[in-house]
């Protein structure tokens, strides 16, 4: 077992966050409709991103004892990440999350492991980073190399 194949986000409000992750560039696989979604895939590079209503989520991992949903406002311990290839890139993602009214939980800066990024926080308080190295290496279907 050595791949990641989808990210599942519990979501508060799917109609809702499928707006935001549009609006901020994703492409969506929607079962159901877009005002009334059931379960969203995005079609991104690598990895795929779906989005589940927070507390079936919850449920589908123990519907006798669902684990607890934070508020929405705790750091729930882990971040998602997107690597840009170049400053210009993490720039422009940026303005783009800010004309969206994104919260932006770090501005992008210089980095202290010689790169330059920042953070901003999804309608359900889920902190993302985007970030470009300037060592970076990415393959052929731009997924980060790391050896």
């Amino acid at each position: 077992m050595n791949r990641i194949n989808l990210i599942a986000l519990g979501v508060r409000n799917i109609a809702d966050s499928l707006a935001f992750y549009k609006a901020i560039g994703f492409q969506a696989s929607v079962v159901g409709t877009d005002e009334e979604p059931v379960i969203v895939f995005f079609r991104n590079q690598g990895s795929k991103l779906e989005l589940f209503p927070l507390e079936l989520l919850a449920k589908d991992i123990n519907e006798e004892n669902p684990p607890t949903v934070t508020d929405g406002k705790s750091f729930p311990g882990f971040t998602l990440a997107y690597n840009a290839k170049s400053v210009e890139e993490v720039d422009d993602i940026f303005k783009r999350l800010i004309e969206t009214g994104a919260e932006i939980a770090k501005t992008p800066r210089e980095t202290s492991w010689g790169g330059y990024g920042g953070y901003f926080k999804d309608i359900d308080g889920y902190y993302w980073e985007v970030a470009y190295g300037p060592d970076w290496e990415f393959d052929e279907t731009d997924m980060l190399v790391i050896n």
